[in-house]
C-alpha cells in the first residue's frame, strides 16, 4: 500500500498522516499524483513529494528527521532528493507483526 509504504520511508510520523497526505495528493509516484492510500505499488515504482508541498509546514522537518533514519531493506531511500522506490516485497521478520502468526492460524482452525 502506498500509504504505509510512505510512512516506512520516513515521510511521515505515522500511517494516519501518510494517508491523510495520500489523500491530499501531496506524493507522486512515477511522475503522477495518486490520491488513493491502498494504491498496490510495484518493485521499481519511484515514490517523491510533489514540488509544491514541500513548502507545507508538515515537511519542514523532513530533511533532518531522515539524517537519522534508515529505511527497510525493501525501500531504497536518497534522502538528498527526498525520493523513494519500492525495491521488493518485505519479509515475515522485516514486516514485524504484533502478534504470533501460527497462534492465529492454530485459533482459527478450530
Amino acid at each position: 500500500r502506498l500509504d504505509n509504504t510512505i510512512f516506512r520511508l520516513g515521510f511521515t510520523a505515522n500511517r494516519v498522516q501518510a494517508r491523510q497526505l495520500v489523500s491530499h495528493g501531496h506524493f507522486l509516484v512515477n511522475g503522477k499524483t495518486i490520491d488513493i492510500p491502498s494504491f498496490s505499488l510495484e518493485k521499481g515504482d519511484k515514490i517523491n513529494i510533489r514540488p509544491n508541498s514541500l513548502k507545507k509546514p508538515v515537511f519542514e522537518k523532513l530533511e533532518v528527521n531522515l539524517k537519522k533514519y534508515q529505511a527497510p531493506s525493501w525501500l531504497k531511500l536518497d534522502k538528498e532528493k527526498l525520493e523513494g522506490e519500492f525495491v521488493g516485497i518485505p519479509n515475515l521478520e522485516e514486516v514485524a507483526p504484533p502478534a504470533e502468526i501460527s497462534s492465529i492460524f492454530e485459533f482459527y482452525s478450530r
